[in-house]
This record gives structure tokens, C-alpha cells and sequence, in this order.
């Protein structure tokens, strides 16, 4: 049966030839959201399938799409994300079902073929403008200088840019064009972490519809308002974050799997006692009312087990405390205007140093040179005598031979590696069995970044330089990625914009910004807290309020005291009714979810004993508990925010006050 959508009305300058979506959330488009808007279904997909030569990514799927959510859809790499975003857009046709989308409801996307007709950048990224809007020009330079285009950039011709600058452009013309429902895949792959953090302040106020993948699981959890779960083939949409979506589906599982076997064996007692007393003609009646129990239990298939990416990095014992010392390094693909220069740092044996700044900006090049892949100019760069370095680079997939499988690829990587080892490698990148026989011409780009961390797993090393390992990978690999990053004994130097990985592991970090390059021995909490990123709002808590510090500085300790014990006194006052209301919807919440917990007990007694009347209850008082639980998170959030705003301008004092203390001691 061939798949049929229905209700589409698709604009010429939508999704097939330009790319639609609107970064700045300006008056008209707030004005243009009424209210009666907030309720309505955008979209709704009804029994959904797809299949590509026998391999089912979605069986009679589907979910709904309201008015103002944001939605991020997740998945593991090939299970169908990015084939949902081609059948809803049109260009791509399910095997069966229906999708419904309002009459004019315009759908944008970023297309990846790359087709500019106009002489500059600024004019290209106004052909995507509506037409009633088609000479406002500014709009289209805000969004090109929040993609990290500069004033100057904007009037050069589009094929002067790289690839990724380009695809930028792409997604500009889609940001200026106001669609109502804005798909996005995979948009920060092409940015650096300036521009992400400005795409995701703007997603945040988008005013229409959103769906977005990413395997960026930071990006996507502060954007999106609900999370769509590609799983076994189904569909699920939840209110909130991955973090709460993942809990959910292991959840179901764990309740699914103890109800399937409890079935199992209660299926098994009832089969001996029918098959123990079928020729006892006393028990007859006993005898047949258990055959029609048994005739009537649903069968449930045991959960399949799905592969999880799942590795260590191998280690070479290293004796000293230091692995690496860089004294004024300098380097320039043209002396004239060196990249950086006067770079000097060090890296203990288990440091974990992160370089971050914006793209071109010299990161990938410092990586290069301390993994010895591009020749010194100036300076030094001195390793210990017995450090081992593993070095991956972003580009390193041109390094694979099409001709060769993932096995011999990973066998041939390193000397004396056995066959069983390169076999046990791919298999822990997920290329069990004959998968470790796939030729690399047939594998995608995910699986080729695969193949090329296989290859890095196959020689111990004690120190790491990775060069934005993350992409390519999807939201899964990710995590197992961090995960053995952050256990890993040795050292790693890693250029990345994934912020969750520089909360997690970064222990100093070299920053490319105004012009230069620095080092900041701490955390990216700590960076972003006194430093922040250029062009962004200064760090909150570090400019204090206007006449507060040059009056506290001229003040003597006792007195220093007593104001700060005042602007304490004031700060309880008004944020002590939120705390309390905090508490209190902390305490309901868990005092639910522990609920929750018996009441999924006494479902299972329940379905054991087949008990459809106290199901029936148990189900209106676990719809209800779980009610409770999402309005009360809800709120959570809300006095969480109000918190955070009203506590502020305290907290900003009370640091003034304490850096003048500092300053008269």
C-alpha cells in the first residue's frame, strides 16, 4: 500500500528549492501567534511505516505535534530520524499512512545541495525572505552575524566559503523565510560554539512548531519542550527533556519485562495443572476453565537486546606527572598574520585540556601540531620520552580504503594486532558478526567515525588528542564516548563544541577568542562565569550593581559586615516563599513517584491474578499520579526561573561586597 499524506499545501518557496525558518522571534511573528493557537494539533501522523530492503524502521507509528512545541526527536543513528524529516517535508514517500497538516501550513528545512545565484552573501540570504518582507535586510544580517558571518564576510560571494560556511548560508535563507513548523537536522554540526549558543537562545523563543535532531544531548535539552523517541520500531512523545524520555522507556521495559515473565509463569502452572488433571473427571470444570485462561493470555515476545555502543580505550602505564610542554609556539599559513602565537602550557599525565573558540580560528591547527600531523615553526612542543599519543582528526575518514572491511581496516592500524582483537574492536563499534566484513565504500558517515575510533582503540596510548570526536555520532555513541573519555587514565587534549562534554571533563582549557589565544586553568563553568564568550551578555554575577562596589570598598570590616548581613536579611525575605514552594512541589513529586512505584507492584499482582476491575482502578490512579508529577515539575521550573531572577541582583551585591573585602584586606 502506498503511503498517502494528506491536508499538505506546500509553498513554492518552501522546502524544495530554499530553506525555511526564522531565527529573530520579531513582533509580527509574535503578533501572527494568537491564542487560540496554543491548543491546536499541527500535525498528526497515523499508522506511519517505512522499510528500506527488508529492514523495518517504523511499524504503524505515530504522534502529534501542537501548536508552539518544540520538539526533539531522537533515535539511534539509522533508525529513521532523518527519513521522518523527508516524508513529512514530501520528499519522501511512506509505505503507509496518513499524515495531517493544516491547509497553507509551510513546512522549512535546510537542504544540503548548495546552489547560490546571487553576488553576495547578504543578497543570497535575502532571497529567503517572504515577500512581504522581502527588503528588510537587517533581518537577514542579524541572522548571518549569529551564524558567525562578520560585516565583511556579508558582502563577499557565497563560493568563497568553505563547505560548512555554506550550509550555514543555507540555513539562514531557511531562518529568514518564518515557516510554521522548522526541521532541523543536525544543525550544529557545521557551527562552532559561539553559534551554537546563539541558535539555541533564539530556538528557545521560536514562536511556531519545531522538531530537531541533534546529537548534541546539552543543545537539544535546553531547547526543546517535549522529546519524540523513535524505539522497536514505535514512536513515543513525552513532555520534557531526553533525560526524562530515556527514564520513561527504561521504565516501561523494566515493568514489561517483569509482567512477561510472571506471565510465563503463571502460563507454565496453569499447563501442568491442565496436563496433570485433563482425566480427572471430578476436576473437568477446573480443567476447562484454565484452558480458557491460558487460550485467552496475550503472548508477549521477550524484548529484543538492541547493541549499545559500548568501549574502553586502552592504556599504556605512564611513570611521570607531565606529558607535554608547549614553550611559544607561533604558527602561520601566512607569517604575516600568524593563527597564534606566544602559546605556552602544560599537561599533566591525567589532564584533561579542552581547546574551544570559534571556527578558522586556529583550533584544529594547535591540534595538529601537538599530534605531530603538521611541521613546527616556532617554539617547542616537548613530550615526555615515553608518552604514546592516539590521535583522531575530524577529516581522518579520507584516510579509510574503500576496498578494505571494517575488520581489515582496524587490523592493519597498529602492528602486531591479532585478528580476534580487531574482531573484538569492530564489535564493540557495533560491527558484530559479518557487519565487521562491510566493506568501508558502503558505510555512512557515522560508521566510518566508527571505524576510525576502532582504529584509535587498537594501540594503548596515555595520551588522547581528539579533534571534535563527537561528530558524525549519534546521541547514544555520544554518551559512550564521554564515558570512556572520563575514564580513561591518561591524558586528553580535545577540540570540541559540545558543551555537555566540556562540563563534564574539561579541567583547563585553551580559548581562541578577540583576536588571540589564552589559557584558563579551570572548568567551562568557571570560564563561562569569568570570562564568557565574546559578544555575549557579560557573566551574571560578575558586573555588580551600579554605585554597589566603589562605596563597599571605602568601607571598614565591621561595616562591610553589617551591609552584607542587611542585603542577606532582604535576599531571605524574598526568595524564602519560592524556596518553601520549591520544597513543597519537590516533597509532592517524590512522594509520588514513590507511589508510582507501589502502585506498578500492584499492577503486576493484578495482571497475574487477571483482576480487570482493580486494573481499571489502577489505571485511573496512576494516570493521575503521573498528572500530578508532570503539572508539579512543571511549576518546578517555573520557581525555579523566578528564583534564579529574584535571587540575582542579591547575589551580584553580595559579591561586590565580598570583592571589596578581598581588596581591603
Amino acid at each position: 500500500m502506498h503511503g498517502t499524506i494528506r491536508n499538505i499545501d506546500i509553498q513554492p518557496p518552501v522546502h524544495y528549492d530554499t530553506h525555511h525558518i526564522s531565527f529573530s522571534a520579531t513582533p509580527e511573528l509574535r503578533a501572527g501567534c494568537t491564542s487560540d493557537r496554543w491548543n491546536q494539533i499541527m500535525i498528526s501522523i497515523e499508522n506511519l511505516s517505512k522499510g528500506f530492503a527488508g529492514h523495518m524502521l517504523f511499524d504503524k507509528a505515530g504522534f502529534q505535534i501542537n501548536s508552539r512545541e518544540r520538539v526533539g526527536l531522537v533515535g539511534r543513528n539509522g533508525h529513521g530520524k532523518t527519513t521522518l524529516f523527508r516524508i513529512i517535508t514530501g520528499l519522501e514517500e511512506p509505505d503507509e499512512g496518513v499524515i495531517h497538516i493544516p491547509k497553507n501550513y509551510r513546512i522549512g528545512h535546510v537542504l544540503q545541495h548548495l546552489r547560490f545565484t546571487k553576488p553576495t552573501v547578504l543578497e543570497e540570504g535575502m532571497t529567503g525572505l517572504p515577500e512581504a518582507a522581502s527588503d528588510q535586510a537587517w533581518k537577514v544580517e542579524k541572522i548571518l552575524a549569529g551564524l558567525g558571518f562578520s560585516l565583511l564576510d556579508m558582502t563577499r560571494h557565497p563560493s568563497e566559503f568553505s563547505g560548512g560556511f555554506q550550509v550555514r548560508l543555507n540555513l539562514a535563507k531557511v531562518l529568514v523565510a518564518e515557516p510554521d513548523l522548522l526541521l532541523l537536522d543536525e544543525p550544529t554540526n557545521y557551527l562552532d560554539i559561539t553559534s551554537i549558543r546563539w541558535i539555541e537562545r533564539f530556538l528557545v523563543s521560536w514562536p511556531h512548531e519545531l522538531m530537531l535532531i541533534t546529537h548534541d544531548r546539552n543543545f537539544m535539552d535546553k531547547v526543546v519542550t517535549h522529546t519524540l523517541g523513535i524505539h522497536r520500531n514505535k514512536m513515543r512523545k513525552i513532555k520534557g527533556d531526553t533525560e526524562k524520555y530515556y527514564n520513561q522507556i527504561a521504565q516501561d521495559e523494566e515493568i514489561y519485562e517483569k509482567t512477561r515473565a510472571n506471565d510465563e509463569k503463571r502460563k507454565k502452572e496453569i499447563e501442568l495443572f491442565i496436563s496433570r488433571f485433563r482425566a480427572k473427571a471430578r476436576l473437568a470444570n477446573m480443567v476447562q476453565s484454565r484452558v480458557k485462561t491460558l487460550s485467552k493470555m496475550e503472548k508477549r515476545d521477550k524484548l529484543e537486546n538492541i547493541k549499545a555502543l559500548d568501549f574502553s580505550f586502552r592504556y599504556e602505564p605512564f611513570p611521570a606527572k607531565q606529558v607535554l610542554r608547549v614553550d611559544n609556539l607561533a604558527f602561520g599559513y601566512d607569517l604575516k598574520s600568524p593563527l597564534f602565537q606566544k602559546l605556552s602550557f602544560s599537561v599533566g599525565a591525567r589532564e584533561r585540556v579542552c581547546i574551544i573558540g570559534k571556527n578558522g580560528k586556529g583550533k584544529t591547527t594547535l591540534i595538529k601540531l601537538l599530534a605531530g600531523a603538521l611541521p613546527q615553526q616556532q617554539g617547542d612542543i616537548g613530550y615526555h620520552p615515553v608518552a604514546v599519543k592516539g590521535f583522531y582528526e575530524q577529516t581522518n575518514v579520507d584516510s579509510l580504503r574503500d576496498a578494505r572491511t571494517v575488520e581489515e581496516e582496524i587490523l592493519y592500524a597498529a602492528p602486531q594486532v591479532e585478528r580476534q582483537l580487531a574482531r573484538n574492536i569492530a564489535g564493540a563499534m557495533m560491527f558484530e558478526g559479518d557487519n565487521a566484513l562491510k566493506k568501508i565504500s558502503v558505510l555512512s558517515g557515522g560508521e566510518k567515525s566508527r571505524v576510525m575510533l576502532g582504529k584509535l582503540l587498537v594501540t594503548p596510548t596515555n595520551v588522547l588528542l581528539l579533534d571534535e570526536p563527537t561528530n558524525h555520532l549519534d546521541m547514544d555513541s555520544c554518551d559512550a564516548l564521554l564515558s570512556a573519555l572520563d575514564s580513561f587514565p591518561g591524558a586528553l587534549i580535545m577540540v570540541t563544541h559540545n558543551e555537555m562534554f566540556l562540563h563534564a571533563l574539561a579541567e583547563k582549557l585553551i580559548v581562541f577568542q578577540n583576536e588571540g589565544v589564552s589559557v584558563f586553568d579551570g572548568g567551562y563553568q568557571r570560564f563561562l562565569e569569568y570570562k564568557g564568550w565574546e559578544g555575549e551578555d557579560p557573566p551574571a554575577g560578575l558586573s555588580a550593581p551600579a554605585n554597589a562596589a566603589e562605596p563597599a570598598i571605602k568601607l571598614n570590616r565591621k561595616e562591610l559586615r553589617r551591609r552584607r548581613s542587611e542585603i542577606l536579611t532582604e535576599r531571605a525575605k524574598v526568595v524564602k516563599p519560592i524556596e518553601k514552594k520549591i520544597e513543597a512541589a519537590e516533597n509532592e513529586i517524590d512522594a509520588n513517584e514513590k507511589k508510582l512505584l507501589t502502585l506498578n507492584e500492584e499492577m503486576l499482582l493484578a495482571s497475574q491474578t487477571g483482576d480487570g476491575e482493580k486494573i481499571a482502578k489502577l489505571s485511573q490512579t496512576l494516570h493521575a499520579c503521573q498528572t500530578v508529577i508532570e503539572r508539579r515539575f512543571d511549576e518546578l521550573e517555573k520557581l525555579s526561573e523566578e528564583l534564579d531572577a529574584k535571587a540575582k541582583p542579591f547575589d551580584e551585591q553580595l559579591k561586590a561586597f565580598e570583592e571589596a573585602a578581598e581588596i581591603g584586606q
